[in-house]
């Protein structure tokens, strides 16, 4: 089969499209046949040797997390599929080896569930990675109606999903963005604020008695921000800076969760959630995907369809 490869840590000019033998399949997984695979920044960051001290790599790389598919195959002992099913999922493995970035991919099932119908495959393929990480910071901060969240560069893939998300569960939500996205963020349901100099007091004139939730996805200074419009016994969560625990607030890092995985499929299909798609190319322009994804003005999703 033709996949992405990289051989060791390097720029996305070290990917290659070559030929490798098809993955095996094992107990309770399932192959599918990859349709669009998500580009996500953690893909050339592990390129570039950035979480070689967290994760383990075995090169050659096949990069990619994101998909979505329909099987083609299932490994022994393995209920809840049938070939022909279409799914997506955030195939995360114990080592990063065999990804997404290729014609097929072996998926434990614990990593998949069913495609939202109402998405076409290169939506689903960038929700994966981007919707759990909002969905498990927006649950895991028990989000509910009538709480007012603060949603810390809102308009970007990952902040996107967190306010769709927080929005169907009955919350308020207050979103940092440049001018240019406010009224993308008012489309989702967001009041919108300017970031830069005298953030949090435009947060506290909308909120002058507090906000219940921080959610930071995007670092850098965002958790000490966030901190100082949170009310007293509220709850500050960060997705982007690895020393929030040390600051007081939380950091937390996407699990894949079949569970997960469906109940945004739902939100999806009941028109709660929708995709925006920046870029979608071909696999074999995988590089070209890196050097958007790293510039930072994507403008949505990228997606590489197969």
């Amino acid at each position: 089969m033709k996949a992405i490869t990289y051989d060791s840590y390097g720029t996305p000019t070290a990917l290659r499209l070559v030929e490798v033998p098809e993955p095996k399949v094992g107990p309770c997984e399932v192959l599918v046949r990859v349709k669009a695979a998500g580009v996500n920044p953690v893909d050339w960051k592990l390129a570039a040797g950035f979480l070689g001290h967290v994760l383990e790599v075995r090169h050659p790389v096949i990069p990619g997390w994101d998909v979505a598919g329909v099987v083609e195959a299932l490994g022994p002992d393995t209920e809840g599929y049938a070939v022909g099913d279409e799914v997506y999922g955030y195939v995360r493995k114990e080592w990063v080896q065999l990804g997404t970035y290729a014609e097929r991919v072996s998926a434990p099932v614990r990593t998949l569930a069913r495609k939202p119908a109402r998405l076409s495959f290169e939506e689903a393929a960038g929700l994966p990675l981007a919707g759990l990480t909002s969905y498990q910071a927006v649950t895991r901060a028990g989000v509910g109606a009538g709480q007012t969240v603060v949603i810390h560069s809102a308009a970007g893939g990952v902040g996107s999903l967190g306010v769709q998300i927080a929005v169907a569960l009955g919350a308020r939500v207050i979103g940092t963005a440049s001018a240019r996205n406010h009224d993308y963020l008012r489309s989702l349901g967001a009041e919108p604020v300017l970031y830069g100099d005298g953030v949090a007091g435009r947060i506290t004139a909308l909120a002058p008695e507090g906000v219940d939730v921080g959610l930071d996805f995007y670092g850098e200074g965002g958790v000490e921000l966030l901190q100082s419009v949170v009310r007293p016994g509220g709850t500050v969560i960060s997705v982007a800076d690895n020393d929030a625990g040390d600051k007081g607030a939380q950091h937390i890092w996407a699990r894949s969760s079949a569970t997960d995985l469906t109940a945004l499929a739902e939100l999806a299909d009941a028109g709660k959630i929708t995709v925006k798609l920046g870029h979608v190319l071909p696999l074999a322009e995988a590089g070209r995907a890196w050097e958007l994804s790293a510039g930072g003005r994507a403008g949505g999703k990228i997606v590489l369809t197969v």
